[in-house]
């Protein structure tokens, strides 16, 4: 059982330049207004293995989850993992200079990992609706990194 989402948003700013702000994970928190804080776990410049707790409020309730870096291309490409509640999500952005500018492509996804009777009939259910409130959370974190990138 999987849901995945892509949205994709084009920058006045070099792939550099973006990447500079989506690697700033210490200073995430005041580039995305949806996280309320960080947490680092790992020091160190950002890269595979890195790892945070990223706590965030949605749909009214606030959540903690502990992410890491799974894989990084700089300035291409990264990938974040995080494993909570019985789901793998995975958030991989890719970055492709374009018309002097770059698009960034955010890619979610979350997989249950083992899918029970009540698990698949509350995706069912509420899947789409959770989809729908995650989707519209990630354009609103790309237009705030777009413009922390053009204010660069």
């Amino acid at each position: 059982m999987d849901h995945t989402t892509s949205l994709t948003q084009h920058v006045n700013a070099s792939p550099e330049k973006v990447w500079t702000v989506i690697s700033d994970i210490p200073g995430s928190a005041g580039t995305i207004s949806g996280i309320d804080a960080i947490q680092m776990l790992t020091d160190g410049p950002y890269g595979e293995g890195t790892r945070w707790k990223e706590t965030r409020t949605m749909m009214g309730r606030q959540e903690t989850v502990e992410m890491w870096v799974s894989h990084t291309d700089p300035p291409r490409s990264t990938t974040v993992k995080a494993l909570q509640g019985g789901a793998d999500y995975t958030t991989r952005f890719a970055l492709n200079g374009r018309d002097g500018g770059t698009d960034i492509t955010l890619t979610f996804g979350a997989e249950i990992l083992k899918p029970t009777l009540l698990s698949k009939i509350t995706m069912a259910l509420f899947g789409k609706i959770g989809m729908s409130v995650t989707r519209k959370a990630l354009a609103k974190d790309l237009a705030e990194i777009a413009a922390k990138a053009e204010s660069l």
